[in-house]
């Protein structure tokens, strides 16, 4: 998941791939989301953590129906930010106790 996090915010984003990279990103980010927010809730609800991390969770739902994009640009902005939500993602199962190795 980071080598894809790392590829997608990359400055040598290839044309070709935006789309297949786009779709990898959005298939961690469905299996991320739920394990994020499972960690979470075992969270006491008044934790920052818990609060930032479902936060994250619910941003990255925004950003699973967003479009690949039409032009260059916005195909490549979409991938950029589905890579930062990813990464995002990876951070707070990290820090709520999931293992380290994504």
């Amino acid at each position: 998941m980071r080598a894809s996090v790392a590829r997608g915010l990359s400055e040598e984003l290839i044309e070709d791939e935006l789309g297949t990279l786009a779709d990898l990103l959005r298939e961690h980010m469905r299996a991320l989301m739920p394990a994020v927010a499972e960690l979470a809730g075992r969270e006491p609800r008044d934790s920052v953590r818990r609060y930032v991390a479902i936060a994250c969770v619910q941003e990255a739902r925004r950003k699973l129906r967003m479009g690949d994009g039409l032009t260059l640009p916005a195909r490549t902005a979409v991938v950029q930010r589905l890579a930062r939500s990813v990464n995002a993602l990876c951070d707070h199962y990290v820090s709520l106790g999931g293992c380290d190795v994504l």
